[in-house]
Formats: structure tokens, sequence, C-alpha cells
């Protein structure tokens, strides 16, 4: 079941043709925090991720997506970029999931069972 899933669904890891080609042309460049592994090409033509766990884009650090996108040739293995002291660290975009925002007048949010901030409408 396992090899089935590797080689139609692509949203869980990398597929069975992801590894072919990694095998075959991919050079391993270096891995983030999160467990995500970075790959180019022999030629340092390609380059792609091979994700822990589900694909979301939001999961790369901006120091990876600027290697992966060409933005400078050094990975940040090799050439970490500089930090603020006052940036906050790279977080992946949680909407969607359980720990999303929720600001204090959503529904989402717990509310204390007294609310007198609302006071419902009843027609006359």
């Amino acid at each position: 079941m396992k090899f089935l899933l590797r080689l139609l669904t692509w949203w869980n890891g990398q597929t069975l043709g992801t590894q072919l080609f990694t095998a075959r042309k991919g050079v391993k460049v270096g891995e983030d925090a999160e467990g995500n592994c970075f790959y180019e090409t022999r030629d340092r033509k390609r380059r792609w991720v091979i994700y822990n766990g589900e694909c979301e884009a939001s999961r790369i650090s901006p120091d990876w997506h600027g290697w992966l996108h060409f933005t400078w040739n050094e990975p940040p293995t090799k050439a970490a970029l500089p930090h603020k002291s006052w940036e906050k660290p790279h977080e992946a975009n949680l909407t969607g999931t359980a720990l999303a925002y929720a600001p204090a007048g959503s529904i989402r949010h717990a509310a204390p069972a007294d609310r007198r901030d609302y006071e419902a409408w009843s027609p006359e």
C-alpha cells in the first residue's frame, strides 16, 4: 500500500519518479531545521526540495527559498544570511489549521461565558 501511495501521490513526500531523478542526477546540498532536504543537479541548473512530511511551500525558510529561486548562489549551509536581532524566526503559514490566529471577536476564539460587549438583537 505504501508503494502505491508513493507512486500516485505527491503531497506526502517524494514520488517514485522524483526519487529516481534525485538518485540519478541530484546532489544533496543541505537540510533545514524542519528536515526538508535540498538538492541540485551536478551542472547546478536545477534545484528542488524534498519535504519532510506534507508538501507545504510556506514551511521553507526565506534563506532556502532564495537559494531555490536562484536569488543567491551559495546555500545557507555555506553562506548564512545575516539576521537582525528584531527578526522573528520563520514560521509556516497556519491558516486552515487549529493553530491559526483567531482575533478576540472571532467565533473560533474562546470567550468567557458572560459576554457583556454584545447584546443580541430581538425584533419587536
